[in-house]
């Protein structure tokens, strides 16, 4: 999962895939992580509040951010990114990759609802966060339940 800086909305979706994979006793055939399209927060532990909106729904998360890297394009079968900024410089950096297998998509492309885009609550409040996680959370459901 990718956004720009990984410390909201990829932590989320996630944290709310590991959970659904969990549940449904699937864990074994998913490797899950998110990563920053940039280098701005590497390190540093999901914003607070994307972390009480987890808790909130009994998810925990220990992730830390990292910027996406030659080898995820390389290694996972799927990036699924959050919105059109995300989707271009993805592409764009795939380009440069060779053997590049990983399929590039909006997360919301799968969102029963239609709401394509997962906008960054960064700078919103604590029901920008709940709306973020609930959009994840279909199309995680959704995403899981289309044939791979």
């Amino acid at each position: 999962f990718l956004s720009i800086g990984n410390i909201c909305r990829s932590p989320i979706a996630e944290a709310v895939f590991r959970k659904l994979v969990t549940d449904e006793k699937l864990e074994h055939q998913w490797r899950t992580d998110s990563a920053a399209v940039s280098d701005w927060n590497v390190g540093r532990s999901p914003d607070s509040r994307a972390l009480s909106c987890l808790r909130n729904h009994g998810i925990e998360t220990a992730h830390k951010a990292r910027q996406v890297t030659k080898e995820d394009f390389q290694t996972f079968d799927y990036i699924l990114c959050m919105d059109e900024s995300n989707l271009r410089d993805l592409n764009r950096k795939s380009n440069q990759v060779k053997d590049c297998k990983a399929k590039i998509e909006l997360l919301g492309s799968y969102d029963p609802q239609k709401q394509l885009i997962i906008e960054d609550p960064y700078y919103g409040n604590e029901k920008d966060f709940e709306t973020v996680y609930e959009q994840c959370l279909r199309c995680c459901k959704a995403f899981l339940e289309k044939p791979h």
